[in-house]
């Protein structure tokens, strides 16, 4: 069966509420039929001491997606040798998946650099990009403006940052409406990003 299905990267650090609404409305108001939010793992010669581990992450996204059928966490990335490039997790992912059709959703913001990732060409060709608004997303280049393969979707826009929730948590503030439930739950019982 032939499944239409949206690749949401990030590293989900942690995953909140924006990156639920952007995946639902994908679902709900596009032809994909599921997201999979792609989690990042974390370079080993990269770590950065505000990153969970990958298990941690992977663990909130699937806790924040159990509720809904559609949404779904994909470690895919956590079976691949480093450099993680999208165009090499496509192709595995093609290769693993051949009766699904993979299509990117990004931010506006990200198209703008699209141009520059590793292969974009391969990419474009071979997939659809899922593009949501974002407030601060300056000049898209214009060779993408209209390019066939990129969807303009009229998503809500979420100006929420895992990291203005971390650095929040660390200050003791109650960002709970942020998370979802079962998130925060998490979060607060490990005690992390404190």
């Amino acid at each position: 069966m032939n499944k239409k299905i949206g690749l949401y990267f990030g590293t989900f650090n942690p995953i909140h509420i924006g990156h639920l609404a952007i995946a639902n409305h994908m679902v709900e108001f596009s032809d994909l039929e599921e997201v999979w939010f792609v989690i990042t793992p974390v370079s080993p010669f990269k770590k950065k001491s505000s990153l969970l581990d990958n298990h941690h992450r992977l663990e909130m996204v699937y806790k924040a997606t159990e509720d809904y059928e559609k949404l779904k966490p994909s470690d895919i990335e956590f079976k691949m040798e480093p450099p993680y490039y999208t165009v090499n997790t496509l192709a595995y992912l093609e290769e693993k998946y051949p009766e699904n059709q993979f299509a990117l959703i990004m931010g506006e913001d990200n198209i703008k650099g699209f141009h520059k990732w590793k292969n974009y060409e391969v990419i474009l060709e071979r997939n659809n990009l899922y593009v949501y608004p974002r407030i601060s997303s300056g000049n898209i280049v214009d060779d993408l403006k209209n390019h066939p393969k990129i969807h303009h979707v009229d998503a809500p826009i979420m100006e929420i940052s895992a990291s203005f929730i971390r650095k929040s948590i660390a200050e003791g503030k109650n960002i709970r409406p942020l998370l979802s439930e079962k998130v925060w739950e998490y979060i607060d019982s490990m005690n992390f990003y404190k």
